[in-house]
């Protein structure tokens, strides 16, 4: 068992050789070991100033002219191509909006519709399959599951939970769609989403991936992997603030053929014709709704300047990520007594998220006492600590605080 004073040290070294410690000065924090950034991330300290600036001036002084001067009527494209490099997107495939869970049923009731048409045209011209099944993760954040069951109501379609790593198995000639998470929110379980998206294909489903554990912490892909259709928040590792708006992907070449669900005079063709038939716009435009929420829009748009300012890379942040989670494993076996928590995040690198769970004994009682001794993570019942690791503001002198904490807090 390694000392206190041996890891700490060791923290010390890492912090400064540590190429993304710069960062961490772009956020307000205080001496709370925060490690809950996976559920709401730090603000940027230059946001609040920004945020001003859009309430004083956009709003009280130009106030109707900004949809136009300051671009309000076409930020949701436009802070979409931000995001767009983060989860590994060409641009003019995001668009920001509505929350995860609307996002979640446009693009989930819009997968379907694709799969019963590709099945009502055949691939030969004749009738293909009945598409009438949508695969929903068992394991899923509970929204995601209301939203699937209400899609699959709508459209006709049975819904199955199955595991991620049994949906290759799953799929048949009905499955219409997958909706899948790319991090599971209780474990940090990362899911493999290059090789269910190609199985979601080869059983010809759409793909539909919820990146709200991943987006701001790892690689994702999107284009790379052919993915089809994905969502995510932004209050988490993309630091957009509490009720951030949350964005939807929609691949480029099923643009013309996303059929959203909820068709609102923002996704028209011409929004201000005003006219009583609806024509969709081309592009991702389709993904809008209603108005934008223009202030929340425009606190996660300064927000976003984090990883232009600094030149941050996602890589670079994923290499931290695993220094970290890697360092508190260690810390935690350390000091923490054998058998008093269990680790449920998988060790291996490729099937791990940025955070941390622990399975504990009265897991929400010794997360209360751990926020009082100022380390905040979060709990899941019934007896998950989860830790969160946000590499642009956590440091690995954070990580060994919190495993020391911890092992106080558990002796007391």
């Amino acid at each position: 068992m390694s000392e206190p004073t041996s890891l700490a040290g060791e923290a010390e070294q890492l912090d400064a050789a540590d190429g993304l410690a710069a960062v961490r000065g772009r956020f307000v924090l205080d001496d709370v070991t925060y490690l809950d950034g996976n559920s709401l991330g730090a603000l940027p300290a230059h946001v609040p100033a920004r945020v001003a600036d859009v309430v004083g001036r956009q709003w009280g002084e130009l106030r109707i002219r900004s949809w136009e001067e300051s671009g309000w009527w076409t930020a949701p494209e436009r802070i979409g191509d931000r995001i767009a490099p983060l989860v590994g997107a060409a641009a003019g495939q995001v668009v920001v909006g509505d929350s995860t869970s609307v996002n979640v049923f446009k693009a989930l009731v819009a997968a379907v519709r694709m799969a019963q048409e590709d099945g009502a045209g055949g691939g030969d011209g004749g009738a293909g399959p009945v598409r009438d099944e949508i695969l929903v993760d068992a394991t899923t954040f509970p929204t995601d599951g209301y939203i699937a069951e209400s899609a699959a109501r709508m459209t006709g379609c049975a819904l199955r939970p199955v595991a991620p790593a049994e949906v290759p198995g799953a799929l048949g000639d009905r499955t219409a769609a997958v909706l899948l998470n790319h991090v599971d929110y209780r474990s940090g379980r990362l899911h493999d989403l290059p090789g269910l998206t190609a199985a979601v294909h080869a059983a010809g489903a759409y793909a539909v991936w919820d990146l709200c554990h991943s987006a701001g912490a790892l690689p994702v892909g999107l284009d790379e992997h052919g993915v089809d259709l994905a969502v995510g928040c932004t209050y988490k590792y993309l630091n957009g603030g509490p009720g951030s708006p949350a964005y939807l992907y929609v691949r480029r070449d099923l643009q013309p053929r996303f059929d959203s669900p909820l068709p609102g005079w923002n996704s028209h063709a011409e929004p201000f014709g005003m006219r009583p038939a609806y024509a969709p716009a081309s592009g991702a435009v389709r993904g809008r709704v209603g108005t934008p929420d223009i202030l929340s829009l425009l606190a996660l748009d300064a927000a976003l300047d984090v990883w232009d300012e600094d030149a941050v890379s996602v890589a670079a942040v994923r290499a931290k990520s695993l220094a970290l989670t890697d360092f508190f494993l260690r810390c935690v076996g350390a000091y923490v007594p054998d058998g008093r928590v269990e680790s449920v995040t998988p060790a291996a690198h490729a099937e791990r998220g940025s955070q941390v769970a622990l399975r504990c004994e009265d897991a929400g009682e010794v997360m209360k006492r751990l926020i009082e001794r100022g380390v905040v993570g979060d709990y899941r019942a019934p007896d998950v600590l989860r830790f969160g690791f946000t590499p642009l503001y956590v440091g690995f002198a954070d990580v060994e605080r919190a495993a020391r904490v911890l092992s106080r807090t558990l002796a007391g």
